[in-house]
């Protein structure tokens, strides 16, 4: 696979660095033939925010055969993208390819027009800027990127990596995204929004929030019951108490994270066992086959025995 990333004067080391260590580990660690190019509106060179200059980036029609073209960061006061970037976005999306705006590359993938009437995300800093140039796109500050297939939005900053590995596990599976996570050791999968950043950071060590020590005890204990109730338990705190500062925390409600890790779950087993699909549905605590299809035809737009088949190298022996 192909992955085209603009680069352009003014992008922080950070952002251009981004896609390519996590596509580029795909090929390193030999989960597939991954590999990427930096291409500008010209071919040349281009000078970082840092005041580094990178040579050997290609024009535009490096990104012609790109699977995915993505736009890693923008320029920070925001100005409109220029006419070479929006056509090599439009025809990207034109041809098939996903066309990914990482951070502030939102803006961009919005002013090539492929936002619009879609719900999106970017860094907080830009929502002003984004709602009075694109006053068609839905913001949304509860998640840390939106795919809509197609299209895919990060919020900001070091959210491009949650971005990348969503990638990764949706063309490899999350084994794959997994290795590529543990390789460079950061989370797999985060949930969450921006909105506990832009009010205040976050508690400074795990100490300090003890919401990080429920999330462990619940990960051993997701073929079992886990309501709120049960979770505020476990953390000496009454419910109301609880659901303010998980969700201070980590920016998503306690419900919503025990189901995306039961569902984690789910995609493992379904990847890396034969075990049938109600088995599969008992391990995670989903209660039912029915449940676990219905859970994962909402997140996934797929059914577990469609997954299997695209990402398990065992041979099933569940259906769905």
């Amino acid at each position: 696979m192909r992955i085209a990333i603009h680069a352009f004067d003014g992008v922080t080391m950070f952002h251009l660095a981004v896609p390519q260590m996590v596509f580029d580990e795909v090929r390193r660690q030999g989960l597939g033939a991954w590999e990427t190019v930096l291409f500008g509106d010209r071919p040349g060179s281009i000078r970082t925010a840092e005041g580094h200059r990178i040579g050997d980036v290609a024009g535009p029609a490096a990104a012609e055969d790109a699977d995915v073209v993505v736009v890693p960061s923008w320029s920070a006061d925001g100005r409109p993208a220029t006419p070479a970037l929006q056509d090599v976005l439009r025809a990207g999306h034109a041809r098939g390819a996903t066309v990914a705006g990482l951070c502030l590359g939102a803006l961009a993938v919005a002013d090539a027009g492929l936002l619009s009437g879609r719900s999106a995300v970017t860094h907080w800093a830009a929502f002003g800027a984004m709602a009075d140039r694109h006053p068609d796109v839905a913001l949304d500050t509860a998640v840390l990127y939106i795919d809509h297939g197609d299209v895919l939005t990060s919020a900001g900053t070091a959210s491009g990596l949650d971005a990348c590995l969503h990638l990764v596990r949706v063309r490899l599976g999350a084994d794959a995204a997994n290795r590529v996570a543990r390789s460079l050791v950061v989370a797999p999968h985060r949930l969450g929004g921006q909105a506990q950043y832009i009010e205040r950071p976050l508690p400074a060590s795990a100490e300090q929030d003890p919401i990080a020590d429920v999330q462990a005890w619940a990960l051993t204990r997701l073929d079992g019951s886990l309501t709120v109730a049960e979770l505020a338990a476990a953390a000496h705190m009454s419910r109301r108490t609880f659901i303010r500062a998980f969700q201070a925390s980590t920016g998503t409600t306690p419900a919503v994270w025990v189901r995306s890790r039961r569902l984690d779950l789910a995609r493992r087993l379904l990847e890396t066992t034969d075990a049938p699909v109600d088995h599969v549905a008992t391990a995670c605590g989903f209660g039912s086959p029915v449940t676990l299809r219905q859970a994962f035809a909402a997140a996934f737009r797929t059914s577990p025995s469609d997954y299997r088949r695209q990402f398990s190298t065992r041979s099933p022996s569940g259906g769905a």
